[in-house]
């Protein structure tokens, strides 16, 4: 059998934070935390003390920088921001291929192109374009290594193969009717619209 490259996904939202940093002007913990579950709760599953964390991570490894906001009558809060080194990782990230695993496309993939939509409205076609390419080249491989693979001898390897296929197949379908409307282009609140 062939051997694809593999992909790991962002098992953290942590590009998704800086997207929202990216996209607005310093903002709270709290408030990026909302963004994320308003906007990309169906993406990304965290809690609030997740949020937190990796803000924090972020902040450590110099991506974010931090404000200490004094309030009346409240607990001080913590003004976010992006530094020009989490800018700079955050576009290296976004122009980067997705990759065709099945999270990948999942969970970067439509983070990406929520991001780009707003930042880079004309990088989204043909981001899309790129991961059906992509898509297609391992639909392809994939199709003949199950052809490859002995019918009776390596049975589940069959099955994993034609379960992966089916799978990858829809994933380019799905692919096919991602379109960003022309009106989307300067939005800023909202998912783009995907089916």
């Amino acid at each position: 059998m062939s051997q694809h490259t593999a992909y790991t996904a962002s098992r953290s939202p942590e590009f998704a934070l800086l997207g929202f940093l990216a996209a607005g002007p310093p903002t709270h913990g709290y408030d990026l935390h909302r963004r994320l579950t308003d906007e990309l709760g169906q993406v990304w599953h965290a809690s609030q003390s997740q949020t937190y964390a990796i803000l924090a991570r972020l902040e450590a490894r110099g991506l974010v920088c931090s404000t200490v906001v004094e309030q009346a009558r409240l607990p001080a809060r913590r003004l976010l921001e992006l530094t020009p080194a989490g800018r700079a990782q955050f576009e290296a990230w976004l122009a980067a291929p997705t990759g065709a695993s099945i999270r990948a496309i999942r969970v970067d993939f439509i983070t990406r192109l929520y991001f780009a939509a707003r930042l880079h409205p004309e990088l989204a076609p043909g981001m899309v374009q790129v991961e059906i390419n992509a898509a297609r080249a391992v639909l392809h491989d994939l199709q003949t290594d199950l052809a490859a693979t002995p019918a009776v001898e390596q049975r589940f390897n069959r099955l994993a193969l034609e379960l992966r296929i089916r799978q990858l197949s829809a994933v380019i379908d799905w692919l096919n009717t991602c379109t960003i409307p022309e009106g989307d282009s300067h939005a800023t609140s909202g998912p783009p619209a995907l089916p």
